[in-house]
Parts: structure tokens; C-alpha cells; sequence
């Protein structure tokens, strides 16, 4: 049997299931079980633990046939643990390196006592917090062998919780000790187990970080189910009164159990305020059911609320809190008031401008900060022009981009009369980025999010991480602004992931598939011919695609890696080199290297300025890039890609990746100059080895890409039908081919 059999309830965790597992599975002592218990999750999390599994024989997974929540999740892991001692880990937090060596070390050092305690570092999502405000406890109970809590009634206010212990299995199992339904679970069997201990010991040191989720805890979800507190403590009261020999508890319970009640009554982020007066009246009730005799509350502010409870009503207690609030507020200036103000004013001018209602017959569509006409809102919008003629799309277009839309085009431009007009009433949001912060989300509407593509480099809330990366990015205000999406589209599950994890709001998630895509996907043999002649490069040229991504470890994020010029003439005269420049570097010093001189002289083809980027993905036979999202794209056309990866440490450093390109590459990988020369010199660029890279990437990140991502938008969105879903690359395949290439080396599907 293991030492330690480490159960894992998991619901709705995909973004934060992997590095809860990796934490524990990575832990250098391995004398372990894991039982990951999943209660019906409906998202991806099922199919990680499975994977898990099949790759460590330490994981064991239960997937349970009905959601049951956390408390009989745990109890079902139970049931299956072998292990001398249960360890609980919520599966959106994860280990610390080393804790289960040292929580090994330290039973063997104390005797196998019944309870050990370690401590645990808040991870909020804008950053790690500090350690418990029990660190002082941990440590003195460190200093000493082991203790019991009659003599030691202190080490009640440890952290209130199962996964900051280990428990010895036998004792928990004598004891009848299981976690009851509902909310507050930890309560009765924490305090529960401590007053029955007769051995406890404490670790002092940090072994679990405690992820303070912005979005999707329910601690933060204000309702009605925080009123499940009062039968745990119920609960636990009433087998206090069939053990007498525990009488010595009362008051030290008690005085927690009220503690505990009041601090979720003075918490807005779960009793909401017209709950608040029935929230007190359940605790003066509970007060008078269970006082103990000659019970002393404790000599501070907790403690006169404690008094309050048996003579005052709700009004008292709501009065007393308010002038606390008051006095903490006076004295920091008028900034707070002003910044009130100003919203209030917002709210005003917003109310007065929707006071029509909405247009179920209108869309608004964004692109890229408003600078016109493209990516996946383009092509939702060109397919509502099909499918759903009856809604009307308004675009919202910068000044100085006005000039470049296609014509047709209904549009405005940002703070102009109609542009407060159209915002207001428009029933239909489409952008690839957030909408500006000015802008509120009325009910009824339907704001959907493209994004820009497949993540590789950190975004939004993993940026925090990363300090350089995000400079000149208000994380807090982007998740603002995300609140308001209502759908997210996905390309793959990995994408689906990443998003649950970077933006922790509330939208759904949509299996659709890139609508930009689509035309990749459904396009013929002549569509890049098309494109060529547009950009006149001969049909019998080899166009070699370079499209680099910028660095957040430069000033201004251009690094020339390089030399265009030799790359031209080393690809020799049988090669096209296109050059197509991250949007963000589109102006500025990187157009300043001599971009445009190349292309007069005929050396390559600047193709930044291009309005639509799949035009040119059509028109090549092969793409080189470092690390843009763009070869996620590309792959749906099966054509070779090269990663060009010369300064990978550097880049996933500074902004951050979400998996390692080089060893998950969709084809060859080249570090040098030379490496990527040689790549092409000796055509190893499009061998055997690189289909074979490319297909298992296609499969992988093309997942939900079957050409009818606008269509499926459209459909279920705008006229609530219902369409397939999306099959992956490798089924589709049995139907179609990707579009060969145009040029001299016509390539086929792998």
C-alpha cells in the first residue's frame, strides 16, 4: 500500500487541471496514489484524467455517474484510498516542490500521529498573496512534537479547510469521518477530527497554493447557497451533544462556528444584500440554540458582534458594520469619490442613450482596435450577409481606415453620433478584441469573441506572471471588459483551455471552429493563383512565406533575426519570399529596415500592408515562422511549416508559452541561420519527417476547423438553429483534401 493516497475532487477545472496533476505527479517523494474523482464534469476535464492515467499507473480515476459536489466527491475517493494517510487537493490548486517528501520526513519524525497541518500560499489571480495569517501557529507547533487541542485550543483557527493536512486513514475511518453536502463541507469534519485527535503535529512550511479564482468559485458567487453553513454547523453540534467527554469543546467551537457564520454575513461576494437580514436571523437563531453556559466572546470587534447576537436585531448589527466602513474610508482622499462620480456620470449617459430597445436586427462588428475589415468578425459578417440578410452589421472603423473598406460596407466611426446609436441598440457583438470600456453590456445582448487565433504565448491573466510582457497592459480592466462576452469560439481544445484559464469569466465556450479558416479549408486549386497574379509572382515560383512575430524583450518589439536579403538570394531565382510583418509592427521602426527599398528592388515582396493575411496563406507553398499564431492557421492547409527558433529561451522567457514549439513543432525546427539555409538547400523542408510533424499538429490545433465555422456561428447564434458538430482533421480528410499549392511544387495532403 502507498504512504499517502492524495484524492482529487474535480468540476469545471480544465484550464487549471494540468498543473494541479503536474504538481503532484512531479513531487520528488513517489511512494503515492492519486484518486482523481470526476463529479460528472461537463467540460474536457473526464478526458485529462484519463490521459493522466494512462500515462502514470499512479492515477486512478472514478468518474462519477451523476454531479454529487466536492464533499461526496471526496467521500467517493475515499472509498477507493489505500494509502496510510488521505491527503485532499482541490484540483484547481497545486503542490509545492517537495511538500510530500517533507510531510513524509515529518510523520516519520513525530510517530504517524493522527493529524499533520502544513501551510498555504494565496494565488490570487492577479498575483500570489502571502502566506496564512496562521504562519505564527504553524511554526510555534513545529517547535514541539506533537499536541492535542484541549490543551492547546489555539490551533482552532488553523485555516478552515481539507487540503492543508494530512490525515492518518485508519484514524479518519474509525472516527465515521465524511464530508456532508452542500457548501461549508470542511467545517464539521475539520473541527471535527481536531477535537478528536489525540495526536496532532504541524509542518512549517508552505505546500499548497491556493488559487483565489476571480471568476467560478463559489465563494465569489453571491446566493442562497451560502446558507448551507448553518446545518454543517448543525451537523457538528449535534454529535457534540452525544459525546459528552467532549463538553470541554462547546465554547471553542462555538466561538469558531460564530466567527465563521459572521464573516460570511460580512462578506458581499456571498450574502447578497436582500439576503443579509434572514442571513443574521439564521445566526441569532443558531446563537440561541447552542450558546454554551457562561460562554465569554472574545475582547475585540469580532467579539462585540458576538454580544450583539443576543439582544439586537439585524439593524444594530447592519448599523455597526456601516460605521466600521465609514471610519475606514475617511481620510483617503477624494480620489475614491471622484472615480464614483465619473461612473455614476457614465451610467447616466449610457441610460439615456438606451432607453430604446434593442435591434434584434442589428449587429455590430469590430476587427483589430477598429482598423477595419477582417479576421473571423469579417467573416461571420460576410456570412450573415448570406444566411441572415434580415440583420443589419455596422462596422466600427477607425478614421484613417475608412478609405480601405470594401465596398458596401456599412460603418462608423468611434465616438460620432451614430456611433452612440448603433452601440446602444445593436442586439449582436462580434469583435476579435475587447470592446473599449465605455461601452456596457445591455441585457439581452449577445456579445461573441473570435479571438486572434490559437494561443501559444501567455495572454490576459497569465500575463501577470510576466511583467515585462504585460507593460502598458491593465490586466484587471481586460478582464473587465471580457466579463461582458457571452460566447468564446474555439478552434481546439487547447485554445478552449487557455481561455478558461486566461480571461476567468463567465462566457461559454464554442466548439465552431475559426471562421477566418474557412476559406483555407473549403478553398480550390485556383484560389492562390488568384492571389499570385494579384501579387505578381510567376506560377512557376516556390513563395516562401516569412512571417516573425514581434519580442516583448526588445523596445519595440521588432528583432531582426533574419538577414532578408541572403535569405532571398540563398532560396534562389526559383523562389517568391513574402514578407508579411506582425500587424503590431505594421508601422514604425521595423518598416524602417528597409522593407520597402527590398521590395522596389524586386529582392521580395512586403506583404504587411496585405488587408486579409489568408490570401497570402493561399498564395505560398510553405510558411517560416517563429512563433506566430499563424501557423496554427496555415496548418489547415497541410503545407510545410518551418519554425525558425533561434531565440526560443529568450521569447518563452519574456511573454510566456503555453507548451514548448520546438518540441511540438508542425515541422522542422531550425536555431540557426545556417539550420534554416540548409533546411531548404537540401529540400528537407518538405520530407517525410516534416508531413509527419505536420499532421499530427494539424490534427491536433485544426481540431474543430471543418469549413463551416461562419456557417455554425450564424446558424446557432443569429438564427438559433442547430448545427454538427465539428469532426476532426483526420476524419475530414476521408472527404477532401486541403488545397494543393500554387506554384511549382504542387503539394498533397499528408
Amino acid at each position: 500500500m502507498p504512504r499517502f493516497s492524495i484524492i482529487v475532487p474535480v468540476f469545471k477545472v480544465q484550464g487549471f487541471l494540468r498543473e494541479c496533476l503536474d504538481s503532484v505527479l512531479g513531487q520528488s517523494y513517489a511512494d503515492f496514489e492519486v484518486i482523481a474523482v470526476d463529479d460528472r464534469s461537463p467540460d474536457g476535464c473526464g478526458a485529462i484524467l484519463d490521459r493522466y492515467a494512462e500515462r502514470d499507473a499512479r492515477v486512478r480515476v472514478l468518474h462519477l455517474p451523476e454531479n454529487v459536489g466536492l464533499g461526496r466527491a471526496r467521500n467517493a475517493g475515499l472509498e477507493h484510498a489505500g494509502g496510510d494517510y488521505v491527503l485532499f487537493l482541490d484540483s484547481d490548486d497545486h503542490y509545492t516542490p517537495g511538500l510530500l517528501a517533507a510531510v513524509a520526513e515529518r510523520l516519520g519524525a513525530t510517530g504517524d500521529p493522527d493529524i499533520l497541518v502544513f501551510d498555504h500560499v494565496r494565488t490570487h489571480w492577479w498575483g500570489r498573496g502571502g502566506r496564512s495569517k496562521a504562519a505564527g501557529l504553524l511554526a510555534a507547533g513545529a517547535d514541539t512534537d506533537t499536541f492535542d487541542i484541549r490543551e492547546n485550543p489555539q490551533y482552532l483557527h488553523l485555516f478552515l479547510v481539507a487540503w492543508n493536512k494530512a490525515y492518518r486513514r485508519s484514524f479518519f475511518l474509525e472516527h465515521g469521518l465524511r464530508y456532508a453536502p452542500g457548501l461549508y463541507e470542511d467545517a464539521p469534519v475539520t473541527y471535527r477530527s481536531m477535537v478528536l485527535a489525540g495526536r496532532i503535529t504541524c509542518l512549517d512550511r508552505i505546500g499548497v497554493e491556493y488559487r483565489q479564482r476571480r471568476q467560478g468559485a463559489i465563494t465569489k458567487t453571491p446566493g442562497r447557497r451560502h446558507f448551507d453553513i448553518f446545518p454543517q454547523y448543525e451537523g457538528l453540534f449535534a454529535f457534540l451533544e452525544e459525546r459528552p467527554d467532549l463538553d470541554w469543546a462547546l465554547p471553542h467551537l462555538f466561538e469558531r462556528a460564530m466567527d465563521h457564520m459572521l464573516f460570511v454575513l460580512a462578506s458581499e461576494d456571498r450574502v447578497t444584500a436582500a439576503d443579509r437580514p434572514d442571513f443574521h436571523r439564521e445566526i441569532r437563531a443558531f446563537h440561541r440554540r447552542h450558546l454554551p453556559a457562561g460562554f465569554t466572546p472574545p475582547d475585540d470587534a469580532r467579539g462585540t458582534e458576538m454580544r450583539l447576537l443576543a439582544t439586537a436585531p439585524y439593524a444594530s448589527y447592519a448599523a455597526l458594520r456601516g460605521l466600521r466602513a465609514l471610519r475606514g474610508t475617511a481620510g483617503k482622499g477624494g480620489r475614491r469619490a471622484a472615480r464614483t462620480v465619473s461612473k455614476a456620470t457614465r451610467r447616466t449617459s449610457y441610460a439615456v442613450r438606451s432607453r430604446l430597445p434593442l435591434d434584434p436586427q442589428l449587429a455590430v462588428y469590430s476587427a483589430t482596435h477598429h482598423r477595419g475589415v477582417s479576421g473571423d468578425p469579417a467573416a461571420i459578417h460576410a456570412k450573415a450577409r448570406e444566411l441572415a440578410p434580415h440583420i443589419h452589421g455596422v462596422w466600427v472603423v477607425r478614421e484613417d481606415a475608412v478609405d480601405s473598406l470594401p465596398a458596401g460596407i456599412d460603418h462608423v466611426t468611434p465616438g460620432s453620433r451614430r456611433y452612440h446609436a448603433i452601440t446602444a441598440q445593436a442586439t449582436y457583438w462580434v469583435n476579435n478584441v475587447n470592446w473599449p470600456g465605455t461601452l456596457a453590456k445591455r441585457p439581452g445582448s449577445v456579445h461573441l469573441h473570435t479571438h486572434q487565433g490559437t494561443p501559444l504565448k501567455f495572454m490576459a491573466a497569465d500575463l501577470l506572471t510576466k511583467p515585462g510582457a504585460r507593460h502598458g497592459f491593465d490586466v484587471p480592466r481586460m478582464l473587465r471588459r471580457a466579463d461582458r462576452w457571452d460566447y468564446s469560439l474555439v478552434a481546439n481544445r487547447h485554445s478552449e483551455l487557455v481561455w478558461d484559464r486566461a480571461y476567468p469569466c463567465h462566457f461559454t465556450s464554442l466548439r465552431t471552429g475559426s471562421p477566418r479558416n474557412d476559406v483555407l479549408v473549403n478553398a480550390g486549386p485556383d484560389d492562390g493563383r488568384v492571389v499570385r497574379a494579384r501579387l505578381g509572382v510567376p506560377d512557376d515560383r516556390t513563395v516562401v512565406l516569412y512571417a516573425p512575430t514581434r519580442r516583448e524583450y526588445r523596445r519595440g518589439g521588432h528583432v531582426e533575426r533574419i538577414d532578408l536579403v541572403r535569405f532571398a538570394a540563398d532560396l534562389g531565382p526559383d523562389h517568391t519570399l513574402v514578407v508579411r510583418l506582425h500587424p503590431s509592427l505594421a508601422t514604425g521602426h521595423a518598416r524602417g529596415l528597409g522593407l520597402a527599398e527590398l521590395h522596389r528592388r524586386g529582392v521580395l515582396i512586403d506583404a504587411t500592408d496585405e488587408p486579409h493575411v489568408e490570401d497570402l496563406m493561399l498564395a505560398s507553398d510553405v510558411l517560416v515562422t517563429d512563433y506566430s499564431a499563424l501557423m496554427f492557421d496555415y496548418a489547415n492547409l497541410d503545407r510545410p511549416i518551418v519554425v525558425h527558433a533561434d531565440d526560443w529561451d529568450a521569447y518563452a522567457a519574456s511573454r510566456g508559452a503555453y507548451f514548448d514549439i520546438t518540441a511540438e513543432a508542425p515541422g522542422h525546427v531550425s536555431r540557426s541561420y545556417r539550420e534554416l539555409a540548409r533546411l531548404f538547400a537540401s529540400g528537407a523542408w518538405r520530407d517525410e519527417e516534416a508531413a509527419r510533424l505536420r499532421s499530427a499538429f494539424r490534427d491536433r490545433f485544426c481540431e474543430f476547423d471543418d469549413g463551416r465555422a461562419a456557417e455554425r456561428v450564424v446558424r446557432t447564434l443569429m438564427l438559433g438553429e442547430r448545427m454538427p458538430t465539428p469532426v476532426s482533421p483526420s476524419v475530414a480528410a476521408a472527404g477532401r483534401l486541403p488545397a494543393p499549392a500554387s506554384g511549382r511544387d504542387l503539394l498533397t495532403s499528408s
